[in-house]
């Protein structure tokens, strides 16, 4: 199950009515907060994108129940401006062909479970950036550890939060999944 922080009733609804009520509700959430919206208008999917796009939101996704559409949109942060600090880095075609040669490595997807779920690296592992500091146990000191977000911002402030914890081997992905190329898994 997918976990959003609010749930949109936009269900009977025509075009425009599913987007005018997505923009008033996410226009009340907190930056980084996931909207669900419950729809039963086909078209609403391509609206959903659209409007997600043209706003900067980011589109997560749509499950379909049935005759519900639940779409997942994730309240712009501002973080693809946000100056990233942490120095050790690696990009993301780096990422990739040290994966390809080195099964065993530890990823850190540090992103929303609701984001982890629509689309992330597969064997990454997901502990979003608010749950890190009580999860720290589960991670091992001594594993050089790539941190993932969306866009390089939430990992950066990851890495240095494990920098701070004694873990000497961190790597922070750039620009993160919002330009991932490599093979993806889900679990919706």
């Amino acid at each position: 199950m997918i976990k959003s922080n609010s749930v949109l009733d936009a269900t009977g609804l025509a075009c425009p009515m599913p987007i005018v009520k997505t923009k008033k509700t996410i226009n009340g959430m907190e930056p980084g907060q996931v909207l669900e919206i419950q729809a039963t208008d086909k078209g609403s999917t391509a609206d959903m994108k659209a409007w997600s796009e043209s706003t900067g939101h980011q589109y997560l996704g749509t499950i379909e129940e049935g005759k519900i559409l639940k779409h997942y949109l994730r309240k712009s942060s501002g973080e693809e401006l946000t100056e990233t600090k942490y120095e050790s880095i690696i990009s993301n075609h780096e990422l990739q062909a040290h994966l390809e040669q080195n099964k065993n490595s530890i990823v850190l997807d540090v992103r929303e479970a609701a984001e982890y779920a629509f689309n992330h690296i597969p064997s990454a592992r997901s502990i979003p950036l608010g749950e890190l500091d009580e999860r720290l146990g589960e991670l091992d000191h001594d594993d050089e550890i790539f941190v993932i977000c969306r866009t390089g911002s939430r990992s950066d402030l990851a890495a240095q939060k494990l920098t701070s914890a004694g873990f000497k081997q961190v790597k922070n992905v750039l620009p993160g999944m919002s330009e991932w190329n490599g093979p993806v898994d889900s679990t919706t």
